[in-house]
């Protein structure tokens, strides 16, 4: 029988053939550090109107109850950095993660391939694989399997790649060998804090939600607050902002994902484009797209929000 050790190879080797940029793996346990925090960042309503986030408290901090048997959590990073950009630096802006196909089928079809190939080379492995799609703390996860540290923009970083990539995980119950934790290597940089264009990130390591313009774009169904009118930066769809400036980031590389390439006409709209965008071009441009989450609906309300802001009193 093949030791845990050899077990956890070919996984991480199957992982680099389906185009993962990294994977390392945790023992199954309760997230014992991260239980107060969550607890602090609910109670000050820093989810904001994201209800969900306050569902299900036990799964998100321990894997065991959310697949019964669990014994090793794998994570796996997936490159979404581009060069490209939009033309027409005047436009509404998306995220960069969001110009391909929607990431949650680009990855969830590898992880299953994944688990299948764990299927054919192990034999009977029971457990689920996640795509940001259900209780996981998929940051800590990360993070304790080695793959980065916590920044001071609570994204995950890695001192080899930044922080523009995709997180996802396999839950099972299969014992593997496990990786450690990397050292914290933020120092001093308060680049993130000091950019973002809405003050959302309150402390170092401390993120109040319901100020993200991610939050404010995707996940806040009704109005968006007169208060941010003048701190969008032009973003509709996400915002880079605290990658961006980010300076682990020079080492971020273009992925080599052709879903994740952004469609032929979306980086050249200009902005008079996006404002005048019908329903049918929406759905053409972002059919396979993470955009659609926001609904034609949500997407002219955030680009009518950007629009106020020069029109006269």
């Amino acid at each position: 029988m093949l030791k845990s050790s050899e077990y956890s190879s070919k996984i991480k080797a199957q992982a680099k053939t389906l185009g993962f940029m990294s994977c390392g793996i945790s023992k199954a346990d309760f997230l014992e550090a991260e239980a107060p925090r969550l607890e602090q960042w609910l109670n000050q309503n820093h989810h904001g109107k994201m209800g969900y986030m306050a569902n299900h408290f036990d799964k998100r901090l321990d894997p065991r109850v959310l697949v019964p048997g669990a014994k090793s959590v794998v994570s796996l990073l997936l490159n979404y950095h581009t060069d490209k950009v939009q033309t027409d630096q005047t436009a509404p802006k998306i995220s960069t993660y969001a110009y391909g196909q929607d990431y949650h089928l680009v990855i969830k079809d590898k992880l299953k391939q994944l688990m299948t190939f764990i299927h054919q080379e192990i034999g009977e492995v029971g457990g689920r694989v996640f795509v940001d799609s259900a209780p996981v703390m998929d940051k800590a996860w990360a993070a304790k399997s080695g793959l980065g540290w916590m920044g001071k923009n609570t994204n995950l970083i890695s001192k080899k790649v930044g922080s523009f990539f995709f997180i996802a995980e396999l839950i099972i119950d299969l014992e593997l060998e496990y990786d450690l934790p990397v050292a914290d290597h933020c120092g001093s940089c308060t680049a993130c804090i000091d950019a973002c264009p809405t003050e959302a990130l309150i402390a170092p390591y401390q993120i109040d939600g319901s100020k993200c313009i991610s939050y404010l774009t995707i996940e806040l169904k009704e109005a968006i607050p007169e208060e941010f009118q003048t701190k969008m930066e032009q973003w509709v769809f996400g915002c880079d902002v605290c990658q961006s400036v980010c300076p682990w980031n020079r080492f971020a590389t273009p992925h080599t994902e052709p879903k994740l390439d952004p469609h032929p006409d979306l980086l050249d709209l200009t902005q008079k484009d996006w404002e005048e965008m019908t329903e049918e071009v929406f759905g053409k441009l972002f059919q396979k797209s993470a955009v659609k989450r926001a609904k034609y609906e949500g997407l002219q309300r955030n680009i009518s929000f950007l629009s106020a802001k020069k029109s006269p009193e």
